[in-house]
This record gives C-alpha cells, structure tokens and sequence, in this order.
C-alpha cells in the first residue's frame, strides 16, 4: 500500500486530541501564519471536559466528541474497533484529507481507506519507549528513570499499534544530568512543534513515499 497523492491544498485536517490542545494551536496558528499549507476542520475529543476543546471552540471549528468510554461493556479490542468507526466517519463525514493524532491517548485501528493518511508524533525515538500503554508524561518519566543520554521525538504514520508505524521524521534531544521530566519534556515538545508541520508540508507536496516501513522523501519539483 503506497501514500496517497493529494489533489487539492490546503489539505483538509481532523485532529483528535485528549488534554490541553498544544499540538492543536501549533497547527492552527501555524495555518493561519501561511507556514502549514493544511487547516484544521474538525477537531474531536474523548469528552467535553477535554480542556484542548476550548482551542477549537474559539476559532468556530466543528467538534465531535468521541469516546471508547461509550463502549465499555464490550472487550477492549472491540471498544478500539467501535471507537476507530466513529472516529473515521466523522472523518469521512467532514471529507478529510488527514487525521492528526494530536496529543491523543489511546488507541486506534486504521482502516485501509486512511492507511497512510494518519499521523502522530512520539516523545522518544521509537521503537525505544514504545510499550502501547506508555502516553504522554508516562513516556518522559520512563525516559529519566532508565537514565538514557538521548531521546528525542519521532513523527510517523499511525498503524494498529500506537506509536511504531512508519516513521517519517526522528530528531535527538540529549538528557542532561539534571533534566526533570517537566524540563526534558519542554525540549522534546519544542522540537514536536516543528516537526510536525514538516511532516505535514510534505504530504501535502506529495514528497514522501513508502518503500516498505521505509519512507522517503523526494526533492522539491525543479530540484537537481
């Protein structure tokens, strides 16, 4: 299966997030700038509680609340499979190009009509700190107390497990001696903060390709 080419820009952009929404204004304030050629249509969250939402809300962009939680009689697996149909047809629904795993914690099953058209980023460079139950803070803390000199933040495309689909961009930060998780995690997120937009400029170019796990990305039309 091979990355879609997009026909039309600014790309069309869902983000689904579960906190503050810190990736989600990066994005839209980044849109707004002229410097993302993408903005974002739709927003969706676990609950109204989800404080990101007021990112959205003050900027007039649709919401839609989507929760697992609303399937908890059934086994986790088709709580994630119930969840992923709601999730992609609100998508479908809004006619998105990409799904953007902004801040989000959980799970979710891609189906084959968005493989390669859902992206996440992962605080450390994968397939290091990768337990699918590590999220967010938790992936710092376990960061800091393995005592590892390096980590940094990985960009990539969204499979079944949450943070080892293919991988788009990596960058190091370097743990310092006396880096806390708040300190450690204010660098990495900096760092997010670009990248992500990178990732998403070159898809909308239609740069990256798939040969395999690998991706690659093509030198700009007119380039020697």
């Amino acid at each position: 299966m091979s990355i879609p080419r997009f026909e039309r820009t600014p790309l069309r952009l869902a983000a689904l997030i579960s906190g503050r929404g810190r990736a989600l204004e990066n994005l839209i304030q980044r849109s707004e700038a002229g410097t993302l050629n993408a903005r974002v249509v739709l927003v969706m969250a676990p609950s109204t509680r989800t404080p990101g939402l007021q990112v959205a809300e003050k900027r007039g962009i649709p919401i839609r609340i989507v929760s697992a939680g609303d399937y908890a009689p059934l086994i986790v697996e088709e709580q994630i499979a119930r969840f992923s149909d709601a999730v992609f047809a609100a998508c479908q629904q809004a006619q998105v190009d990409l799904l953007v795993l902004a801040g989000f914690v959980g799970r979710i099953r891609v189906p084959p009509s968005f493989a390669y058209r859902v992206i996440s980023t992962h605080p450390a460079l994968t397939p290091a700190f990768s337990d699918p139950h590590l999220f967010g803070l938790q992936v710092y803390e376990a960061v800091v107390a393995y005592g590892v000199k390096i980590t940094g933040c990985t960009v990539h495309f969204v499979d079944d497990h949450p943070h080892l689909g293919p991988v788009i961009f990596q960058q190091p930060v370097e743990v310092r001696e006396h880096d806390t998780v708040t300190s450690l995690e204010a660098r990495v997120f900096a760092l997010e903060c670009d990248l992500l937009p990178e990732a998403i400029n070159l898809l909308a170019a239609n740069r990256l390709v798939a040969d395999g796990r690998r991706v690659r990305i093509l030198p700009p039309p007119g380039a020697s």
